[in-house]
């Protein structure tokens, strides 16, 4: 039996290892290459040190109160030289990749489905060239794609969620984007190379009420969060706000629905910002946000859109004194549109 450890590096970088059973974290790394912080490897130093964000583990009594507070460890921080997992767990390393002497990893990757939503968004679907190492990745991550023949890459969040067998990204659409350009004209079989995962966004553990605000193409990461949620049987209520600027933009929300079938306590709305469109909530996102939901204040807030909407949705927090549970964001900037070379 063996556990996937997610290490999560300062740099962005996360690294996956299987930790046999009963086996340390630290140890576990090193079988991989990735040298994480250490010094006496005993639980006498504390060098380690690193934060468990999920998952149950031990961390035995071989290591003294100088190393790791009770304090500390009941704040999640542990020692990766004494931690033993006992399932799958995610942890904070407090350096970069490049100092654990490691770094992205690269996939080459094979284009099955590309489909486009009007002038908004391009649903693109992968398939692994080797499904023995497909990318694993934590839900609401992303990874940089390489667009043939540029020698550029473009950042996409996984639409789909770990494990499956077709790596799933919604992408906006650009007029004259370098890959929107590209994408105009791709095919099945057609290849692509994508290199990580990244990123601080994606779904904890929990049990609390859950809200999910996605502005545009930010509606990707949390179709990954769902599916999770969704095969894990998930009970915890969860609510969305997909907000939008045209009528045009909302893209899948078909497969919403679906959720709302899957998840007995999942509750969707769509908001449209054009004031000329007919659609029954118009505006801004923060004006439809559930007040009871936040009033609680044990609800997890995550959020994903342009920076604009981050920013506002920022404000409205800290203007009403709502304070969540915890509040995990990411902002998204569309690329520049491709120039034309003098």
């Amino acid at each position: 039996m063996c556990y996937r450890i997610a290490l999560n590096f300062e740099d962005g970088i996360t690294r996956f290892v299987d930790c046999k059973k009963g086996e340390k974290v630290l140890d576990a790394a090193y079988r991989n290459k990735i040298n994480l912080p250490m010094d006496c490897s005993d639980g006498v130093c504390g060098t380690c040190k690193c934060r468990a964000e999920s998952g149950a583990y031990d961390m035995g009594d071989d290591y003294i109160e100088d190393a790791l507070t009770e304090d500390e460890a009941e704040e999640g921080l542990v020692l990766t030289c004494q931690m033993i997992p006992s399932s799958d767990c995610v942890i904070s390393v407090p350096t970069t990749s490049q100092a654990c002497k490691t770094g992205q990893q690269s996939f080459a990757t094979t284009v099955t489905r590309v489909a486009p939503h009007h002038d908004a968004a391009v649903v693109l679907e992968l398939a692994v060239a080797d499904a023995t190492t497909a990318p694993a990745f934590l839900p609401g991550q992303y990874v940089n794609i390489e667009v043939p023949g540029s020698g550029s890459h473009r950042s996409y969040s996984f639409s789909s969620a770990p494990g499956a067998a077709q790596l799933g990204f919604l992408i906006k659409k650009i007029p004259d984007g370098l890959m929107s350009s590209w994408l105009a004209r791709a095919k099945a079989g057609d290849q692509l190379t994508l290199t990580g995962p990244m990123g601080s966004f994606y779904l904890r553990d929990g049990d609390g009420p859950l809200l999910f605000l996605a502005g545009g193409t930010g509606l990707a990461p949390f179709l990954s969060m769902l599916e999770v949620l969704a095969r894990a049987g998930s009970q915890r209520q969860i609510h969305l706000i997909y907000g939008v600027t045209r009528d045009l933009d909302l893209v899948l929300v078909d497969e919403l629905a679906a959720y709302a079938d899957r998840l007995p306590n999942f509750t969707h709305a769509t908001v449209v910002a054009d004031a000329a469109s007919d659609h029954p909530r118009k505006g801004w996102v923060t004006q439809h946000m559930p007040e009871d939901m936040l009033a609680a204040g044990a609800v997890d807030v995550y959020l994903c859109g342009p920076p604009p909407m981050v920013d506002a949705v920022r404000h409205y927090l800290d203007e009403n004194g709502v304070k969540p549970a915890s509040f995990h964001y990411e902002k998204f900037t569309p690329n520049e549109p491709l120039r034309a070379s003098a």
